[in-house]
């Protein structure tokens, strides 16, 4: 037995603060969000991926290592409005792959703890 035919069902997304990290998943990123058991957890989701975002027990240090990628159909607009609502991107949206029959648009930002999240965007190449 493997895990071929797992899915993802759920992500922790490591925070410090947790009515500031509540707020910027729920009302800067609008993910929907599901339920809180304060002080700890708040849950969201995210197509079919659940996301906790939770805050550590006293004395366990945060491992941010893996980034968290938001597929869009529309890279340009949800920069805009992200950038305009104060999420701070490392560049702008920028075509990072390239093939025959799609690009792949990437815009790199941090959540307010340091968590790396992107937004990913796969479309036809223009004047295709």
């Amino acid at each position: 037995m493997n895990l071929s035919n797992a899915t993802v069902a759920q992500i922790m997304i490591p925070i410090e603060d947790f009515d500031r990290g509540v707020s910027f998943y729920r009302d800067v990123l609008g993910l929907p969000f599901l339920f809180s058991a304060p002080p700890q957890m708040a849950f969201f989701m995210c197509g079919t991926v659940r996301l906790l975002v939770g805050v550590l027990p006293a004395g366990q240090a945060a491992q941010r290592g893996s980034a968290v990628y938001f597929k869009v159909q529309d890279i340009r607009g949800v920069f805009s409005s992200l950038k305009a609502q104060g999420v701070a991107f490392s560049a702008d949206p920028h075509l990072v792959h390239r093939t025959p029959t799609s690009e792949l648009w990437l815009a790199e930002f941090t959540d307010p703890d340091g968590n790396r999240l992107a937004l990913m965007s796969e479309a036809a190449p223009a004047g295709a």
